[in-house]
C-alpha cells in the first residue's frame, strides 16, 4: 500500500521543501552518488543509523563524513537500484520534518536477480539542507538480498 499524507508545502530559504530534498535523496541513492547525497546536507549535519547495521557506524557527523562513508560503501556496490518508491510519506506538523518509508527495487549485479530492500528515513531540513537524518535501514533485508551482511568486504 502506497500512502502519502501531505500538509501544505512549506518552502525553505533555498526554495527546497523537505519533500523536494527527500526526492533528491532518493535520486542520489539510485545513482549511488555520494557527492550528490552530501550536497543535500548542511556542513554540520548529523546522520544517525537508528538500528544496528553490521560493519557500519551508528552516526556520521558532518557533510564530509556523509560524503566519505557513502563514497566508500557505494563504490563497487553489488546492487543496481532500478527504482525507489514511497510506501508512505508524511510531512510532519513541524515543517522541517519529512518521514518516509521507501522500497527500492534493485538488481543483484552478479546474478541479475531482482530484489527489494526497504528503509525508513526521518529528515529534518532547514534552509533547504538536511541538518539531521534518522536512517532506519533494513539490514536483515539487505543481508537477504545480498546473501551476506551489508558493507561486508567481498
Amino acid at each position: 500500500m502506497n500512502q502519502t499524507l501531505t500538509p501544505p508545502k512549506t518552502s525553505t530559504a533555498s526554495g527546497r521543501t523537505p519533500l523536494e530534498v527527500l526526492r533528491l535523496y532518493y535520486g542520489a541513492m539510485q545513482a549511488k552518488s555520494a557527492d550528490d547525497l552530501a550536497e543535500l546536507y548542511a556542513a554540520d549535519a548529523i546522520h544517525e543509523f537508528s538500528f544496528f547495521t553490521p560493519n557500519g557506524p551508528s552516526r556520521l557527523e558532518g557533510q564530509e563524513a556523509v560524503r566519505s562513508r557513502y563514497g566508500h560503501v557505494w563504490r563497487n556496490h553489488p546492487l543496481t537500484i532500478d527504482s525507489i518508491e514511497d510506501l508512505f510519506m508524511y510531512q510532519a506538523t513541524d515543517p522541517e520534518v519529512v518521514i518516509a518509508q521507501w522500497r527500492a527495487r534493485a538488481t543483484l549485479n552478479t546474478s541479475g536477480k531482482a530484489v527489494e530492500i526497504t528503509g525508513l528515513l526521518v529528515l529534518r531540513v532547514r534552509d533547504g539542507f538536511i541538518v539531521h537524518t534518522r536512517d532506519f535501514m533494513d539490514a536483515l533485508g539487505i543481508t537477504n538480498a545480498l546473501g551476506r551482511p551489508p558493507f561486508t568486504p567481498e
